[in-house]
């Protein structure tokens, strides 16, 4: 019996999750909160594209709380690069908060932490 377990365990395994994110947008004494949950990847960048877009926005202020990203590829490194770029530009800041070790070392490996200010927490990102 318990082989047969193990056996449906084993398969249960080897299907494959379903990927996506969830953007929760909030605001904190006047500071964009978005907050991510899921992998960030092609298919999923264009919610992020969106939810970080400033066009409409004068000295935008923007935490994104990524406590709850599991995976991030090369496409959401490029998304943050942008928004990075765009908030600058409007006279505003970009920061990220506690990101995964996994989701950080991308960060790191690439330099966006050296560019975009990363926090341990949500609590220091939303601090001046």
């Amino acid at each position: 019996m318990a082989e047969g377990h193990m056996a449906d365990t084993e398969r249960a395994d080897q299907t494959p999750r379903p990927a996506g994110l969830s953007v929760v947008s909030t605001v904190t004494d006047g500071i964009r909160v978005l907050t991510l949950a899921g992998e960030i990847d092609h298919h999923t960048g264009d919610q992020l594209s969106k939810a970080l877009d400033v066009s409409d926005t004068a000295q935008p202020r923007i935490v994104v709380d990524m406590r709850q990203v599991t995976f991030m590829d090369s496409s959401g490194i490029n998304i943050l690069i942008a928004a990075y770029q765009a908030v600058t530009a409007a006279g505003g800041w970009l920061r990220l908060a506690g990101a995964a070790s996994s989701v950080l070392r991308t960060l790191q490996l690439v330099g966006v932490d050296a560019l975009i200010d990363c926090r341990p927490t949500l609590r220091e990102a939303l601090s001046p």
